[in-house]
């Protein structure tokens, strides 16, 4: 006991601001070694191209590792856009020595998908890009999908799918990725993905699965939904991050979740689900896995979809939340600081889901959870808590579109980890 309440103290105690530098980064992206539709290499590239200081490539199940071939003519049936031949866009970018192929008959040209190990060795840079291996652990309860993303992984993991109910499956393959973790002695995190997909999860799930620190407070993909439907209770994204870090905290004892931008991209020749939406900004001393890992368990970081904080600042002994948000010209920033107080109403009530959903009822919560405790419209804004929250987070929102959304009416936004708590 008094070894894990060391180790919370590490991951929560601040470092010192003159040793740390943001880094920009990426943990949900899909290549062909499972259901994107590009070579894992081309996307490592994109990312480095377009100022991303890090990716993880999280295929389904698999990691980039092993002899892997594709047939020319599945890779060309998933490209949505008319133009150029993946193939052959793939040869321009790194020059024919470089793409391997092979003919099988019946089956026509093949091409050897790259792994992990070998485009690292063509994209990285030493403080300037890094590849992270990952997988998406992708089981499921039923209908639900029940996906998490494992970040800083050594070995595959293999899935535990229908274990009792939707949260014993989450459980259980939390504790596999944890096991990892501990097995092969670095730190790997694991979110929780896109909780509306298909419906699957609700915040009561989140709340009380404990094993679980990271979810998806924004997800690119447009099957995501992270604004809710109103025929599915408490279903929006923002919703479902206060009432699970409200029941943690308050009933549970127990830390709240901490909310990751990921863009969950698979298109990359027009599409719809295309990358570039949604990013962490993670706060470390040097673009290396294990620091940025250990970074994102400390809370030192922040989710976008186009928003750049210069300063996130949180003393725990001054008990003031302070930001610094990069103005970009001609955009209006307004800063909502939302939480829970401690006399919130813990009245819930039962609602019946639409027919087909994976969860029969869903509970109302109190709109006294994740209310608005203050605004702001400085480019500095601050929040001094009172002592009468449970836990205080800023949502930065700027009146300017995101310069792709999944969805029409998506803003420029950025969202700060709970404090206080």
């Amino acid at each position: 006991m008094r070894f894990a309440i060391l180790f919370l103290l590490f991951l929560t105690s601040p470092l010192p601001a003159e040793d740390l530098r943001w880094f920009k980064g990426n943990t949900h992206t899909h290549s062909l070694w499972s259901d994107g539709n590009d070579f894992p290499d081309m996307i490592a590239a994109w990312y480095k191209d377009h100022g991303y200081a890090f990716l993880a490539i999280s295929d389904h199940n698999t990691l980039n590792a092993g002899e892997r071939w594709v047939s020319e003519a599945s890779v060309e049936k998933k490209k949505v856009a008319l133009g150029l031949k993946v193939l052959d866009k793939y040869r321009a970018k790194f020059g024919p020595e470089w793409v391997e192929t092979r003919t099988n008959d019946p089956g026509g040209t093949e091409v050897r998908l790259k792994t992990l190990e070998e485009y690292r060795q063509k994209l990285e840079e030493p403080g300037k890009f890094l590849l992270v291996q990952a997988e998406e652990v992708s089981a499921g309860f039923g209908k639900a999908p029940i996906h998490i993303n494992a970040v800083n992984l050594a070995e595959v993991i293999q899935p535990r799918k229908d274990v009792e109910t939707i949260r014993e499956t989450l459980r259980q393959n939390l504790r596999l990725i944890a096991e990892e973790a501990v097995r092969t002695g670095r730190p790997v995190i694991a979110h929780v993905n896109h909780p509306n997909f298909r419906w699957a999860m609700t915040a009561d799930d989140l709340a009380h699965v404990v094993e679980d620190r990271f979810f998806e407070i924004y997800n690119g993909h447009p099957m995501i939904y992270p604004d809710g439907e109103p025929s599915r209770v408490d279903s929006d994204h923002e919703r479902i991050w206060d009432i699970a870090n409200t029941i943690r905290i308050a009933e549970l004892k127990q830390p709240p979740l901490y909310g990751v931008g990921t863009d969950d991209s698979h298109n990359y020749h027009g599409g719809s689900s295309t990358p570039g939406r949604g990013w962490i900004m993670v706060r470390a001393r040097k673009l290396e896995a294990n620091a940025l890992i250990l970074a994102m368990q400390r809370g030192d970081f922040y989710a976008s979809t186009g928003v750049t904080l210069d300063e996130v600042h949180f003393d725990p002994n001054e008990r003031t939340l302070r930001l610094k948000i990069r103005a970009q010209p001609g955009v209006k920033y307004r800063t909502e600081f939302r939480g829970t107080l401690k006399n919130y109403d813990r009245a819930v009530q039962e609602v019946k889901s639409p027919e087909g959903d994976p969860q029969p009822t869903r509970l109302r919560h109190s709109t006294e959870i994740g209310k608005v405790l203050a605004t702001s419209e400085s480019l500095q804004p601050s929040y001094p808590l009172t002592g009468e929250e449970l836990y205080v987070r800023a949502l930065v929102i700027t009146d300017r579109p995101m310069d792709n959304p999944p969805q029409a009416g998506h803003l420029q936004k950025a969202w700060t980890q709970p404090v206080g708590w």
